[in-house]
């Protein structure tokens, strides 16, 4: 059974009702309700929303994920101007991007994506984005880091031994971790980041050591939250930690040096704590 603390309240409120519709007569897409944020409901009703592009059925098949799989749709060529659109019309100052994974398409999607990227910036001044993995391939790595995000985001989701059974096999711990650390090489001054889930069967030190590989890969901002199992399709959760845990953990990410450590039950890769605090730092 759940515990309370991680139990959330079903969306409502006018905020939410806005930007749903907003999304939805734009034919837009949210990671928000593909993935099934516990958090849509608090950040819709404060005007935030992740938009999630190049389609809604993604290639891989991460075993954790509730993202739809099957056929692959063709991209939308006026997607960059309706998200830009979109965001502008919801008033955001700061605005996340993410996608599915397109292991179909000759680039993966890097060029639309980073197209999406450079429209977003004409209206909005700082965009962050949260990648796939592009199969490591580094000139498409490189075609979203010359799109200027202000933050860049990949998420190694688990510790290298349950990495095998909870990620898709087309993705890796060591894959996810070059990636970040060549975006550092391309880019010393572009804020990185990446996210942690428990609950999965890790245990405390394998975690100590996937943030120690994340600092490593010079990760600026890392998050930590408790996987919630979407739908009977994907994994059970093995258990739920409590919140001493997190706590433990957000102390040792500060004493590895992160610049900032998100770490709770309900804490995701795009929330609104690390918002702020990135927001703050691009405005020094």
């Amino acid at each position: 059974m759940r515990p309370e603390y991680v139990k959330v309240n079903i969306p409502s409120g006018e905020n939410y009702i806005r930007l749903r519709e907003t999304i939805h007569e734009r034919t837009l897409h949210t990671v928000c309700e593909e993935a099934r944020c516990p958090n849509v409901a608090e950040c819709w009703g404060s005007g935030t929303a992740t938009f999630m592009i190049m389609g809604s059925n993604c290639s891989r098949g991460c075993r954790f994920c509730s993202v739809t799989h099957g056929k692959m749709q063709p991209l939308d060529p006026d997607e960059p101007e309706k998200v830009a659109h979109a965001a502008s019309l919801m008033g955001l100052s700061y605005v996340v991007i993410t996608s599915v994974d397109r292991d179909d398409l000759p680039d993966q999607g890097a060029h639309h994506f980073s197209s999406v990227i450079r429209r977003v910036k004409q209206n909005i001044p700082h965009v962050e984005v949260l990648i796939p993995d592009f199969r490591g391939e580094r000139d498409l790595i490189r075609m979203i880091v010359d799109a200027d995000p202000s933050v860049l985001a990949h998420n190694v989701e688990t510790v290298r031994r349950l990495t095998p059974g909870v990620r898709d096999p087309r993705a890796g711990y060591d894959q996810s971790l070059d990636l970040l650390r060549y975006v550092k090489d391309l880019n010393p001054e572009m804020l990185t980041k990446s996210s942690i889930m428990l609950g999965l069967g890790e245990h405390d030190d394998e975690v100590a050591e996937t943030l120690r590989d994340l600092r490593s890969a010079g990760v600026d901002i890392v998050t930590v939250g408790q996987y919630l199992r979407p739908s009977r399709m994907q994994l059970e959760v093995v258990e739920y930690s409590p919140v001493e845990r997190f706590a433990k953990f957000e102390k040792i990410g500060y004493s590895m040096g992160f610049s900032y450590v998100a770490s709770g039950p309900l804490v995701r890769t795009s929330y609104r704590a690390a918002e702020a605090w990135a927001k703050r730092r691009l405005k020094k």
